[in-house]
């Protein structure tokens, strides 16, 4: 994983770099030559993450640009963070890989203020960000991409992803769409919090897929 940190990165990394006291149970021996034990075991032991501090105002296109040396190989995923799905993972990779194109945005149906997608069978014939408009599809916020997306974005701070480069992607006939038809909800308020912490606390927590 890699994550790109802005605002209060820090406290993202503090969180993963005290990640084995904050989640398990731990003996501690104090004094001069101190020895800690860690007595749990979780599935996340052989994760490894990436944290690059990306800026506090920098825009998502050149977030991605900024972490282009840490990504090996020549396909790889990205999100934003802030959507929960139960999106097929495995099902979405093979779909990019089955198109060979630059770009796969994953399309779920909810009206809201999110990038629009108009389509045509798979293909993505142009991306608008954030329009008032109802639409039967929306960007979900699940991409994958080729490294070619790197030809599109630049370090500037103001470079963004979706305006700009996926929409240039989207004319040249490079960006395709995997429609899911499952779960997915966005948290952006405080009544989006209380409405997913309410599903995961009644058990009702659609993405939570490795139940």
């Amino acid at each position: 994983f890699i994550l790109c940190l802005g605002y209060k990165g820090e406290v993202i990394r503090e969180y993963f770099y005290n990640y084995e006291f904050l989640n398990n149970d731990f003996t501690i021996e104090l004094g001069k030559n101190k020895i800690v034990k860690i007595h749990n075991k979780h599935n996340e032991t052989n994760w490894k993450i990436t944290l690059v501090n990306t800026g506090n105002k920098t825009l998502k296109g050149a977030r991605l640009k900024q972490i282009e040396k840490y990504i090996n190989g020549e396909q790889f995923m990205m999100t934003y963070g802030d959507g929960v799905a139960d999106v097929n993972i495995n099902a979405l990779i093979d779909f990019h890989k089955k198109h060979g194109k630059t770009a796969t945005v994953t399309g779920t149906n909810s009206v809201s203020l999110f990038g629009n997608l108009k389509i045509k069978g798979d293909k993505v014939e142009s991306f608008k960000e954030k329009t008032k408009d109802k639409q039967d599809l929306i960007s979900g916020g699940f991409f994958v991409f080729n490294r070619d997306i790197f030809k599109y974005l630049s370090n500037d701070d103001n470079c963004d992803l979706e305006i700009g480069a996926l929409e240039e992607i989207a004319e040249k006939g490079e960006l395709i769409v995997y429609k899911h038809k499952g779960f997915w909800y966005c948290m952006d308020t405080i009544r989006d919090t209380e409405y997913l912490n309410n599903l995961w606390n009644d058990n009702k927590a659609e993405w939570k897929i490795w139940r």
